[in-house]
C-alpha cells in the first residue's frame, strides 16, 4: 500500500467525518469548541488537513476537472477545437459566487482559479485566531510557529488566487461575525494592500515553518516551491501591466529567493525521465518531486486523467502547429535555423526525433482516430504500457480506464522552481537594476532541465536530448516579439515547453499581458501536424483508401498554403498539414478579459443590504 503523500481530511468548521486512513489513529470529529478541540497538535494538523484537496488539487477526484491538467487545463494558444474556438467572456454572469466548502473552480477558462469565494479565507483566519487564543499555550514557541506558518500559507495562496482572478478584493484577517454586516459587505481592498498581506504571509512562512513535518504534510520545502509561482505570477503582473513597480521588484525578490531555498537544499534533481513524473504509480521518492498528492485504489482516492491521455478518450482541443512549431531542436536551435537533419519534416514519428524530447514525452507520435481538433494527442498523463491496449480487443487496467486512475499527480516540482527563478532573475535585470543572468544561472535551470535522462522507448526512437541553451549563441526565432528580449523569449519558451497542459500557461499568458495570443490570427493556429492520407491509428501502416467518413471533411495544406479537401479519389493529394474542421476563430479578446467580473446577483445582493461593490474594471 502507498504512503499518503498527504491526508484527505475533510474537516469542516463544525462538525465533519472523515476516513481512516492506513494507520493512522481515526479522528472523526472536528469540533469548533475550546472543551473538545484545539487541544493540542493533533487537533490543529487534523483541523488543517482540511485545506488540503482544495490547495494541492492535483489531478482532483473521479471524474472532476476543476484545476485538474488535460481535462481542465485546456485552454490556452497551444490548444485549438473543431469549429468556433471557445469565446472568452463577453459579458457579466448572472449568479456565480458562493460560500461552500467545495474546490470551486472560476465561472471562466481565461480565469483558472475559485470564484468570488471566501470560504477557505474564512478558515484560514479561525486557524488563526484559534492559535493565538486557545492552542499557543499549550505548544512550545516552535510547534506554535509552525502551525501559525501554515494557517497563514493557507491563507496568503488563497487570497493570491482570488487576487489573480478578480484583481482588488475585500481583505480580512480575522473571522467575521454574522451579525457585522459593514464587514461583510465592505468593498473592495486594493490589489497591491491585498498583495502586501500575501506577502507578509509568505515571509513568515518561509521563516518559521517546518522544514519536515512527516510523510506527506506541507513542509517549508513545498510551500517555497508555490510561493516562488506565486510571486512570481504577481511581481510580473504589477510589471508588465504596469502597476507598483516597487512592489514588483519585492514581490520577485521573494519569488527568487523562495526557489533560491529549494534549490540551494540540493535535496531534488533532475535525475528521471520526464514521462515519469506523470505517468508514475507513485511519486514517493522521485529526486525531481517536492510535494505530491496520492491516488491509491485501497483507499479509494482515484482520478480520471490518465483515462483522458489513454487513446481512446476524445480531447476537444489539442496542440495546434503554432505550439509544435514553437518546440526547440535538439541542437538547440528554433528549426529553420537548425543542423539537426529532418528538422523541417513535421509529421508527428518525425518530428519527436529532431525536436526537444518533452515533446514526445507529451504526444502520442501517430494521429490517432479518437482525437479531435488537431489530431494530435496528449499522451503525458498516462503509462507508455496503455499503447499496447489500443484496438488489441484487451480490457484496459482500472488505473488507466474510466475514473479509476491511480498515477499520482506532482504538485510541486524542481523544473518549476528553477524555471520561476531564472525568469524573476531576468524581470529582475531587465525591469530593477539587478543582476544579469549569466552562463551558470542557465546551466542551473533551463540546461540542468535539458539533461534529464531518456527513458528506453524514447532512446528506441532516436529522440537526442536537447542541447544547453548558451548566452554566446542564443536561438534566432523570427517569431519573437519584438518588446521580448532574446533571452526572455527562450525561457518563455521552455516554460512553454515544459509546462503544457498543465496550469502554467493560460496564467503565462495573463500576468506577461500576451493574452492577445488568443486571437488566433495567424494561420498555424488552425492546423496540426502533417499528415499523409490515413487518419487511422490501427491501419495506418498498411495501404488502403482513406476513410470514406472523411470525404469532404479532411483538408491539408501544402507548403504553399494551397488546401485541399478529400473528395474521395483524391488520396495521393492528402499529404500537409492537417487542417482543424470548420475551424471559426474566436471573438477578439478585450482588455478587461484579464480579470473577471463579479456576478450581477452579488452587486444586488450587495445593493439590497445597503452596500456597494465596485464592479471589476472595463466590466
Amino acid at each position: 500500500m502507498k504512503k499518503i503523500s498527504y491526508i484527505l481530511l475533510s474537516a469542516s468548521l463544525l462538525l465533519t467525518g472523515c476516513e481512516k486512513l492506513l494507520d493512522r489513529p481515526e479522528l472523526n470529529k472536528v469540533t469548533d469548541s475550546d472543551k473538545t478541540f484545539w487541544r493540542n497538535e493533533t487537533d490543529i494538523r487534523l483541523f488543517a488537513n482540511g485545506f488540503y484537496p482544495n490547495t494541492f488539487v492535483g489531478y482532483n477526484s473521479g471524474f472532476a476537472t476543476d484545476y485538474a491538467p488535460l481535462t481542465g487545463y485546456n485552454f490556452s494558444d497551444d490548444l485549438t477545437s473543431e469549429s468556433q474556438q471557445a469565446a472568452l467572456l463577453g459579458s457579466v454572469p448572472t449568479n456565480v459566487g458562493g460560500s461552500t466548502s467545495d474546490i470551486i473552480a472560476s465561472l471562466r477558462s481565461e480565469h483558472p482559479g475559485p470564484n468570488w469565494n471566501f470560504y477557505w479565507v474564512r478558515r484560514a483566519n479561525l486557524m488563526i485566531q484559534r492559535l493565538e487564543t486557545l492552542t499557543q499555550p499549550k505548544l512550545d514557541e516552535a510547534s506554535y510557529k509552525h502551525w501559525m506558518a501554515v494557517s497563514r500559507f493557507f491563507r496568503g495562496n488563497e487570497y493570491a488566487k482570488l487576487v489573480s482572478n478578480f484583481g482588488d478584493v475585500p481583505y480580512y484577517d480575522a473571522p467575521i461575525e454574522p451579525t457585522d454586516y459593514d464587514a461583510q459587505y465592505k468593498d473592495r481592498t486594493a490589489r497591491g494592500e491585498v498583495m502586501d498581506k500575501v506577502y507578509d504571509d509568505f515571509k513568515y512562512t518561509l521563516e518559521n515553518m517546518r522544514e519536515s513535518d512527516g510523510v506527506g504534510f506541507v513542509n517549508r520545502y513545498a510551500a517555497a516551491a508555490l510561493i516562488s509561482n506565486v510571486m512570481l505570477f504577481e511581481g510580473s503582473w504589477q510589471t508588465y501591466h504596469n502597476l507598483d513597480k516597487t512592489r514588483a521588484k519585492k514581490y520577485l525578490e521573494l519569488s527568487r529567493d523562495a526557489a533560491q531555498y529549494v534549490m540551494d537544499s540540493g535535496k531534488w534533481s533532475f535525475g528521471s525521465d520526464f514521462k515519469s513524473l506523470f505517468a508514475s504509480e507513485s511519486l514517493q521518492g522521485h529526486k525531481e518531486v517536492i510535494f505530491s498528492r496520492v491516488y491509491d485504489d485501497l483507499q479509494a482516492v482515484r482520478h480520471s486523467v490518465g483515462s483522458y491521455s489513454n487513446g481512446t478518450e476524445k480531447q476537444n482541443r489539442s496542440i495546434n502547429l503554432n505550439l509544435l512549431d514553437a518546440f526547440i531542436c535538439n541542437d538547440g536551435k528554433y528549426w529553420k535555423s537548425s543542423t539537426t537533419a529532418d528538422a523541417s519534416n513535421f509529421r508527428l514519428k518525425e518530428l519527436v526525433k529532431t525536436r526537444d524530447p518533452r515533446l514526445e514525452a507529451t504526444i502520442m507520435d501517430t494521429v490517432n482516430t479518437p482525437a479531435i481538433g488537431t489530431h494530435v494527442y496528449a499522451h503525458k498523463f498516462a503509462g507508455r504500457e496503455v499503447l499496447s491496449y489500443l484496438y488489441s480487443g484487451d480490457a484496459y487496467p482500472a488505473k488507466w480506464y474510466s475514473s479509476t486512475n491511480t498515477n499520482d499527480a506532482p504538485v510541486a516540482r524542481l523544473a518549476e522552481v528553477v524555471l520561476n527563478w531564472v525568469e524573476a532573475k531576468q524581470i529582475l535585470n531587465e525591469n530593477y537594476g539587478g543582476v544579469a543572468v549569466t552562463q551558470s544561472d542557465l546551466d542551473k535551470s533551463i540546461n540542468a532541465i535539458r539533461q534529464r535522462p531518456l527513458d528506453a522507448t524514447a532512446t528506441a526512437k532516436g529522440v537526442k536530448q536537447t542541447a544547453p541553451l548558451s548566452l554566446a549563441s542564443l536561438p534566432v526565432d523570427p517569431n519573437r516579439d519584438s518588446d521580448v528580449s532574446q533571452l526572455m523569449w527562450e525561457i518563455r519558451r521552455e516554460r512553454r515547453m515544459e509546462f503544457v497542459f498543465e496550469y502554467a500557461r493560460i496564467q503565462d499568458l495573463r500576468r506577461w499581458k500576451k493574452l492577445h495570443y488568443l486571437n488566433f490570427e495567424k494561420v498555424d493556429y488552425k492546423l496540426g501536424s502533417w499528415i499523409i492520407g490515413k487518419l487511422d491509428y490501427k491501419d495506418e501502416a498498411k495501404p488502403g483508401k482513406i476513410l470514406a467518413s472523411y470525404i469532404n471533411r479532411l483538408k491539408v495544406m501544402k507548403k504553399d498554403g494551397t488546401v485541399v479537401t478529400y473528395n474521395g479519389t483524391n488520396d495521393a493529394e492528402m499529404e500537409g498539414f492537417y487542417v482543424v474542421n470548420n475551424f471559426v476563430n474566436r471573438l477578439a479578446v478585450e482588455n478587461r478579459n484579464y480579470l473577471s467580473p463579479v456576478s450581477q446577483a452579488l452587486l444586488q445582493e450587495y445593493e439590497a443590504a445597503g452596500y456597494k461593490l465596485t464592479q471589476t474594471p472595463g466590466w
